[in-house]
């Protein structure tokens, strides 16, 4: 879809839709929508009165103006209550219009920027807001199907967001490139977490990874199994012992001239390609869903590719360590020791406990960076999904700082993330009578201990670990906000958190040590 920013007055736009908005409770309409009413001799002021039109958050209503203007159609999105409203609303609101107008056959749709006027939000963040709910709400996997002709929805072809204030305009091309990269980005994840286990290897997640570093000027490296060997990333090496299918080594890295020596953000994101469970099998039900524990991955290959479209002024390397779990003769089992890339002995004690075992050795990796610091991502534990369900990601962190951070771009990109405990006395857990530490403390505080085995493998900089165990999809029915934007499957999560935190780092760099 071609998104572009014009001078204008949305009443006079010659496309097939227009889109223009309306609180709930407001009777009184000004702006944009009050220039369509009257250009419509009060048509959308008869809808309200009727009791047809409320603006309520996702209600639309559609008037055809029969000539009274341009446009063919006037679509008025319901924006909710005004001190309820936020960057959230906006996102479903234009997600609620955009399929409204895509259900209509439209092709080429204008919008005000919902929220830039009395709405009182910042116009840049609106604009953004506004293309990341129309974009993500028609993402739609390309599924290996034959499809019926009449299943074919209408492709919008053009949205064009609409400004008559002409010194508003740069910031609302400013905001659209933001949410024009995010998009994009959250479509790549959402995809390759979408896809089959048997299209999506390792080998086919690092081949994915490396054409996207082409395409945007990242560089590009793959750690092949012996390369893993001679780094001793024996952690990783075992849990991908057992596959037919070998193990690779992502690194990705975007480095602006002006910040090549800089220490780096480092980004860590788990890629189990299909986890199932090895010797420690799952059952067959917990099996299905398991080609998405390669989401954290995912996510960070999606995050790099933002962070080289928008060029931001900031060193950021992701690593993506991909594997398959799977059962053989020559797959780990437990009660084996092996140990990791930094000399700590790991007792195996769960098979089912593999996405700590490759993160651990990349960990280990993103110590040779010398970071600034290190986020790592991954569908990690049940007793996350038991403790927070699908919404809400689990926080673990070494920084004060970090953790505000990383919440505050998770407010902002309305994927919320809790902060939990990270305190060395769960250590005693992870005990083992053979090696240094288990990979399994237990069914007890799950989350907590997997993220303390993690801890065991960072060096002297900030870190932060987060769970999304169960948010890399989307089941209508279950535990999982419904939004207009986030269609049945890969919800693309936390995509656009990792990308607001590094815009946001490069928008505010923190302060030198001794300030």
């Amino acid at each position: 879809m071609n998104i572009n920013v014009k001078q204008g007055s949305i009443q006079t736009a010659d496309a097939d839709t227009i889109i223009v908005n309306l609180f709930q409770g407001h009777t009184n309409l000004h702006g944009a929508t009050g220039a369509v009413n009257s250009a419509l001799d009060g048509a959308i002021t008869d809808l309200i009165g009727g009791g047809d039109l409320r603006g309520k958050l996702g209600e639309v209503a559609t008037l055809y103006p029969r000539g009274a203007i341009p446009a063919r159609r006037v679509i008025v999105a319901g924006l909710g209550k005004i001190e309820e409203f936020g960057l959230e609303a906006v996102r479903e609101a234009s997600a609620a219009a955009i399929k409204k107008a895509q259900a209509l056959g439209a092709t080429n749709v204008v919008s005000i920027v919902h929220g830039g006027g009395v709405g009182n939000l910042n116009l840049r963040d609106a604009a953004q807001a506004l293309v990341e709910g129309s974009v993500l709400a028609l993402y739609k996997y390309p599924a290996r199907r034959k499809k019926e002709e009449d299943d074919r929805a209408a492709e919008i072809a053009s949205l064009t967001l609409l400004e008559i204030d002409e010194n508003k305009i740069e910031q609302i091309e400013a905001g659209v490139e933001i949410g024009r990269a995010a998009t994009e980005s959250v479509y790549l994840t959402r995809t390759l977490v979408n896809h089959p286990s048997n299209i999506i290897t390792p080998s086919a997640l690092a081949e994915t990874a490396r054409k996207m570093c082409a395409e945007v000027g990242l560089k590009f490296r793959v750690l092949e199994e012996a390369e893993m060997r001679q780094e001793g990333m024996n952690l990783l090496l075992a849990v991908t012992q057992g596959a037919v299918e070998p193990g690779k080594f992502i690194i990705m890295e975007h480095a602006p001239q002006a910040q090549a020596a800089d220490a780096p953000i480092v980004l860590v994101g788990k890629g189990i390609a299909f986890d199932t469970g090895g010797y420690s099998l799952k059952s067959g039900a917990g099996m299905v869903g398991m080609k998405g524990d390669m989401g954290g991955g995912a996510a960070v290959i999606g995050a790099m590719r933002a962070a080289a479209q928008l060029n931001l002024p900031l060193r950021v390397v992701g690593l993506v360590p991909t594997v398959e779990n799977v059962v053989s003769a020559t797959a780990y089992k437990p009660n084996d020791v092996f140990t990791a890339k930094n000399g700590v002995s790991v007792e195996i004690i769960s098979t089912d406990a593999e996405g700590r075992l490759i993160l651990a050795d990349a960990l280990c990796y993103a110590d040779t960076f010398n970071p600034a610091l290190v986020i790592d991502v991954a569908t990690l534990t049940g007793g996350k999904v038991v403790a927070f369900g699908s919404r809400t990601s689990a926080l673990f962190t070494t920084d004060d700082e970090l953790c505000h951070q990383l919440r505050s771009a998770g407010q902002k990109a309305d994927e919320a993330v809790w902060r939990m405990p990270l305190d060395s006395t769960y250590d005693r857990q992870l005990k083992s009578e053979v090696a240094d530490i288990k990979n399994s403390g237990g069914r007890k505080a799950s989350s907590i201990t997997a993220a303390r085995f993690l801890a065991h493998f960072i060096g002297d900089w900030p870190w932060a670990h987060l769970d999304i165990a169960d948010g890399e999809f989307y089941r209508p029915g279950l535990d999982y906000t419904p939004r207009r934007y986030i269609p049945q499957g890969a919800t693309g999560l936390p995509t656009r958190t990792l990308i607001e935190f590094l815009r946001h780092r490069a928008e505010t760099p923190p302060l030198p040590p001794n300030l």
